[in-house]
C-alpha cells in the first residue's frame, strides 16, 4: 500500500513554520521552480542523495496523493521518470506521517522502511 503514498523531504524548521501557518508552501527550491517536489517510494532515496546530500535536521513527509486533487501532476523528470509535482501549497491534512531523516555514518540519510511508515500510520495520529 505504501506504493500509493508520495514523499517530500524538508528541513525541520520549514515543517515547523508550515504547522504554524497551516500549510506548507515548499522549500526555496520548490518556490523557485513553481511547484513542490515529491518522490514516490522507489525514487525518494535517490532524490535525497541527489538534492539533500550532506544536509542534516531533515524530516520525511509521507503524503496521501489522493488528498491533493488536481494540483498534483505527474511529470517527466530525471531520466524520463514521472515525478509528482504539486502546483499549490501542501495542506497539512494530506500529510499522513512525519519522520526524522537522520544522517548515517556513511553520509547518506537513514530512511525508515517505507512500508512500516504506512502501517504505523494506521494506528497513530499525524504529528
Amino acid at each position: 500500500m505504501y506504493e500509493n503514498m508520495i514523499f517530500h523531504i524538508c528541513r525541520r524548521e520549514e515543517w515547523a513554520a508550515a504547522q504554524s501557518r497551516g500549510s506548507y508552501a515548499g522549500s526555496s527550491q520548490d518556490l523557485a521552480d513553481g511547484f513542490i517536489h515529491f518522490s514516490d517510494a522507489q525514487q525518494v532515496e535517490a532524490s535525497a542523495a541527489k538534492h539533500r546530500s550532506g544536509q542534516t535536521d531533515l524530516v520525511l513527509l509521507t503524503v496521501d496523493p489522493g488528498a491533493l486533487g488536481a494540483s498534483l501532476k505527474w511529470e517527466a523528470s530525471r531520466g524520463g521518470a514521472l515525478f509528482p509535482h504539486l502546483y499549490s501549497d501542501l495542506p497539512l491534512e494530506a500529510v499522513r506521517q512525519v519522520d526524522d531523516l537522520p544522517m548515517g555514518p556513511d553520509g547518506r540519510h537513514l530512511f525508515p522502511r517505507l512500508s512500516d511508515l504506512v502501517n504505523d500510520n494506521r494506528e497513530k495520529p499525524r504529528e
